[in-house]
């Protein structure tokens, strides 16, 4: 009797506690409850999956041929061809416009241009990229970047550094935000000097901000801060690495034969198909151009009342038409940075163990957080970002899969290479060269295919070259449809989440 009622207890405490806690709620290898105060209180998210950024597009990875895909009329043998895959990223749908980027220099002169000025006018890009000796385009140095009738045109006059800062903010932005969407922080107008939104500031307890309400902390029933944990915060804006670029251009998969197949049934020059810049379709669009480039000498937009790019210069970002990822301008218009570091052997050999063929990228200098003695990260700087240092040797010594910080000349100039670039007297390559991509509205054809390369320091700028920012994907490589944890083949029902 005494056993029955034993057992009778313990059959009711375990449907007491499956009902208060299902499976889900649980620990797969503990059995501990989450999200529960008396139970630890070890948060659990029912997470969506990452949302798409403004102006973003999610560029489903995959393996593609890198390198050029026409003949090298320039005999540069600078990419030769490799089999290389590129993982999932966003990439903007469009270049970044001048309204974009004085919406940069209006806030940076706003939070900074009291106190500290040259931070302001370090934003701002070069107009004078448009004189030249011999020809009268100073209208455009006076109306390009400031006039309304420009506003949705490409900046350009922007340094690869100034690029950078530019992705560093927008970030800032962003993800401020997605705070006040999410009623965590009020706006705030009155940001000045180091009290202003920096993502990782915030993160580390260094920034609090105007709150509205912050989430509640399931350990001890109160309240917190937004942590990296919560998935809130989106990863940082960056340029596009040259593989992502190229790979974004080319758009393959608009050739794929079939969804159940991985059969892509012809290759690109362009971003699009054919050997031809113009629209093939037999429709009112037939003949028309596919890009903004100089079409010969002397030629850079057709003749009156034919027009056939309709632009002498730059012409507005979402003129034209898009590739089979959506993004405007991949060829033409103005040629773009990406993050690599030029060098005319991409691959070295094709043999080389150190040949990277899952997203090669050159330029890698790994840092740190400086951080105290208890370990803690040092005060914000006077501009409210968190203070970064490059990574310890002592530490790096200590590693198995990288043995440098600084790998811009990876066996490519470096101490344990026998190529050597002499800057000034031989060649033009050196530690600033950055590789841009896509053609301009003042090149020729061949430079609008992906798979042409050329260079530009970084701390230099151009009336031909722009910009668009990308961002790394994080979770399922092929979207919020596609979440795992499900039978091979079949799709999840959760919804594609967008920025709002």
């Amino acid at each position: 009797m005494k056993h029955t009622v034993k057992l009778g207890l313990l059959a009711v405490l375990m449907v007491v506690l499956g009902t208060a806690c299902k499976k889900s709620d649980r620990s797969a290898t503990t059995g501990w409850a989450y999200n529960d105060q008396k139970w630890g209180g070890f948060e659990k998210l029912d997470y969506e999956g990452q949302i798409t950024g403004p102006n973003l597009v999610l560029i489903e990875g995959g393996t593609f041929a890198m390198g050029v895909t026409g003949q090298d009329v320039t005999f540069e043998w600078d990419n030769v061809p490799r089999r290389v895959t590129v993982s999932s990223f966003y990439m903007d749908e469009t270049e970044v416009a001048n309204i974009d980027y004085r919406e940069y220099v209006f806030y940076t002169n706003r939070v900074f241009g009291e106190t500290y000025p040259t931070v302001w006018r370090a934003t701002l890009p070069d107009t004078l990229v448009w004189r030249e000796e011999l020809a009268f385009n100073e209208p455009m140095v006076e109306t390009y970047f400031r006039h309304p009738s420009y506003d949705d045109y490409p900046v350009v006059g922007v340094n690869w550094k100034q690029a950078e800062d530019y992705c560093k903010w927008r970030t800032d932005r962003v993800n401020n935000m997605l705070l006040v969407e999410r009623g965590i922080l009020n706006p705030n107008a009155e940001e000045k000097d180091a009290d202003n939104f920096n993502t990782g500031s915030y993160l580390f307890g260094q920034y609090e901000g105007n709150v509205k309400k912050n989430l509640k902390d399931q350990s001890t029933g109160g309240e917190r801060p937004v942590r990296f944990e919560d998935g809130i915060l989106l990863p940082a804006y960056r340029l596009p690495t040259e593989a992502e670029w190229e790979y974004a251009a080319l758009a393959l998969q608009g050739n794929q034969v079939s969804k159940k197949d991985e059969i892509i049934s012809d290759r690109r020059i362009y971003p699009w198909n054919g050997a031809s810049p113009r629209y093939k379709r037999r429709d009112k669009h037939q003949g028309k151009m596919l890009a903004n480039y100089k079409i010969g000498g002397g030629d850079y937009m057709g003749i009156a009342g034919k027009l056939n790019d309709k632009a002498s210069f730059p012409q507005a970002v979402r003129q034209g038409w898009p590739n089979d990822f959506g993004l405007y301008n991949m060829a033409g218009n103005v040629n773009e940075w990406t993050m690599d570091i030029y060098r005319p052997m991409t691959s070295e050999t094709l043999r080389d163990p150190d040949n990277h063929d899952l997203n090669p990228f050159r330029g890698n200098r790994f840092t740190q957080l400086q951080r105290d003695e208890d370990g803690n990260p040092i005060e914000k700087d006077s501009l409210g970002r968190l203070q970064r240092e490059p990574e310890i040797d002592s530490i790096v010594a200590e590693r198995e899969n990288y043995k440098k910080v600084d790998l811009v000349n990876y066996k490519d100039g470096d101490t344990d290479s026998e190529v050597q670039y002499l800057y000034g007297e031989t060649s033009l390559i050196n530690e600033k060269s950055r590789v841009i991509k896509g053609g301009s509205w003042a090149d020729r054809l061949y430079w609008l295919s992906p798979g042409t390369r050329r260079y530009k320091d970084e701390d230099k700028a151009d009336k031909t070259i722009g910009f668009r920012c990308a961002m790394q994907r994080v979770g399922s490589s092929a979207g919020n449809e596609d979440t795992g944890g499900h039978e091979f083949g079949q799709k999840t029902k959760s919804p594609k989440r967008r920025f709002k």
